[in-house]
């Protein structure tokens, strides 16, 4: 398919080296153009996976951005960065976007390295107001008048951030396009509204409206006409949606079709020399352009690899359950056991498996937007009201949650279960999604239990185990992808005592200390070992990194050599609670770690990520016969 795609002939995309050949072209030519991309960018992600949807959606938006702005010299920020496909193919890395993701090419997300049309690198969401105020205010002290456009999702403006960021924007010169593509923030009003907008954004309305403020001066009549006018427009504006930005200090533009290249260049024409923060909301629907992702959009999200022509998706076989199915089928069991369970989610409802509930058990289920810090403490108050919440984030993002999980669960010690999938390296979505540091960081908070499964069973027991008593916060970490294979549907659920591990291999001389799945893959690299040598090296699931099993860590401290095995941060995480404590109680036993380094780790797949820190079976083997040379 990849050879297909090089053959392909594109009209007008084929002649795009840089934003500055858009701007030649007429509008038939722009609706080629969009077509083309839309083309282009479902056939590279059927051979070569990413975001599709939304960056299907988001098409007409950046080449109207790119046709009537002047990037790099104005700056685009994207909001979350995985809608800007568009722009990385019309900024001279077309080519290179076949490789999009991969290990040796760009990443998913906009990048300020890689690209000075990136003018701000955008993995997490509602991050992009925030930092184009900042580039907007520094434009002016600066002396340049270049443009700051934000190009925002309507999910990624649910997260608090950026509504902090509207509210510190009085004054600046940034325009940011809503791109509403999924829930409805108002209704059209018809011709009513299209006379509207075509008023609110007209030049010479705006030059007049400039040349009466500037003429009447300061004083209480420009105050009064101005209140006047401002509480006209709110009612007018009110019916359109648009209250709340004004509200803000943002004038509100629109809705309009963000699919329609004639009416989004029109439009942003007309913005684009007005004063002030603006907002230009921009209907847009996911998926346009191909059939399968129009019609359901959630699973073409990031699909995987497909049939262009079909939208067959041609997933890769895995006879395995994966970790977040486990976790949706025994949050579903616990409660339906247990009436206080309840289940919250930052909008990954799907992708952690906690639509099994919102399905059976509506009433049980919270997703709270893509708002971490707001899911951990409204956990908090439903667990002080007596409820048990298990709260699912992915690792990398709870990392904003940080405050709220030491201020208001840790110091108030309330039962509240944290669950936090794709822990560990998470594959292409590369650095800005890598699950790296939350054993690090929650290390070192008083009264947390932090604990990694081994395997699919010992995640269902550890959920189970969390509801026996009413500490908190209970921390449960746990990988992207799928198990080990172990059974866990039809078993007796165990109560895993807290802080207590176990022996999985016996052994001699070297002592393995193993935290989550890399105890299976430290087990096989023994076996592996004892096939070598005739001997083998102890292995040890811990199960727990806080509170730690000492009575593990003391018998350690009897062998000639240990090594940790974590898939998180060497720094701070397994080998620093490891080496702490040898050094405390004076044990001179050396200890030696395996991890992920102190470097950002790129984009590549799992696997390759695993086999480059050391973590995967053959790198650990080849650990233990060095540490054996070294003895």
């Amino acid at each position: 398919m990849q050879h297909e795609t090089r053959k392909r002939m594109y009209e007008i995309l084929d002649g795009i080296r840089s934003p500055q050949d858009i701007k030649r072209l007429e509008t038939d030519a722009l609706r080629t153009l969009c077509a083309e991309l839309r083309d282009y960018i479902v056939r590279c992600c059927a051979e070569n996976p990413g975001h599709l949807a939304s960056s299907l959606g988001a098409v007409e938006l950046i080449v109207g951005m790119h046709y009537v702005f002047d990037a790099p010299a104005d700056k685009f920020v994207f909001d979350v960065g995985h809608q800007a496909y568009a722009h990385k193919i019309l900024t001279g890395r077309k080519e290179a976007f076949r490789k999009n993701r991969c290990a040796d090419g760009i990443s998913g997300f906009p990048r300020r390295e890689e690209s000075p049309f990136d003018a701000f690198g955008t993995g997490h969401s509602s991050t992009s107001v925030s930092a184009a105020l900042g580039l907007a205010r520094a434009a002016s002290m600066l002396g340049r008048s270049e443009k700051t456009v934000v190009l925002l999702g309507d999910g990624a403006l649910t997260g608090g951030m950026a509504f902090e960021a509207m509210n510190n924007a009085a004054g600046a010169d940034i325009l940011v396009i809503l791109n509403d593509n999924n829930q409805s923030i108002d209704t059209n009003t018809g011709a009513f509204h299209d006379y509207l907008l075509r008023l609110t954004t007209d030049p010479s309305y705006n030059r007049i409206k400039r040349s009466i403020w500037n003429r009447l001066g300061e004083g209480r009549i420009r105050r009064l006409l101005q209140k006047m006018t401002r509480d006209a427009k709110s009612n007018l504006v009110r019916r359109s949606g648009g209250a709340l930005f004004e509200a803000l200090g943002f004038r509100y533009f629109g809705p309009v079709d963000g699919n329609d290249i004639e009416q989004v260049v029109r439009t942003l024409r007309r913005l684009k020399d007005l004063d002030g923060p603006r907002l230009l909301h921009a209907r847009t629907l996911k998926g346009k352009g191909f059939a399968p992702a129009e019609a359901d959009p959630t699973p073409w999200h990031a699909p995987g690899r497909f049939d262009p022509q079909t939208g067959e998706r041609l997933h890769a076989p895995c006879t395995k359950d994966r970790y977040q199915d486990v976790f949706g089928e025994v949050l579903l069991e616990l409660a339906r056991a247990d009436r206080r369970v309840v289940g919250i989610t930052p909008a990954m409802a799907t992708g952690c498996g906690m639509s099994l509930l919102a399905a059976q058990m509506p009433d049980r289920f919270f997703d709270v937007g893509i708002e971490e810090e707001h899911a951990v403490t409204f956990a908090a108050g439903l667990a002080a009201g007596g409820m048990r919440p298990f709260c699912n984030i992915y690792s990398s993002f709870a990392q904003r949650s940080y405050d709220q999980v030491i201020h208001d669960v840790a110091l108030q010690r309330l039962p509240v279960t944290l669950c936090l999938d794709r822990a560990g390296l998470v594959g292409e979505d590369g650095a800005t999604h890598q699950g790296c540091f939350d054993l690090a960081a929650f290390r070192c908070i008083p009264d947390v239990i932090l604990s990694a499964p081994r395997d699919e069973r010992e995640l269902a027991d550890l959920m189970y185990s969390a509801l026996q008593g009413e500490h908190g916060p209970y921390i449960i970490r746990y990988p992207r992808g799928c198990g080990e294979g172990t059974p866990w549907r039809g078993v007796p659920r165990r109560h895993l005592p807290t802080g207590k591990g176990e022996r999985i291999v016996d052994g001699e001389r070297i002592a393995v200390l193993a935290l989550g799945p890399e105890a299976c893959r430290a087990a096989e690299a023994a076996e592996a070992f004892r096939g070598k040598h005739g001997w083998s090296p102890a292995v040890y699931d811990l199960r727990f990194l806080k509170p730690v099993d000492t009575d593990i860590l003391e018998e350690a401290a009897r062998f000639e050599a240990v090594l940790t095995v974590e898939e998180g941060s060497l720094k701070g995480g397994l080998f620093g609670e490891v080496t702490e404590y040898m050094a405390t109680r004076g044990h001179r036993v050396p200890v030696h770690g395996a991890g992920i380094p102190d470097r950002f780790i790129g984009q590549d797949s799992q696997s390759a990520q695993r086999a480059a820190c050391g973590l995967d079976a053959a790198a650990l083997l080849s650990r233990l016969e060095l540490l054996l040379a070294q003895r």
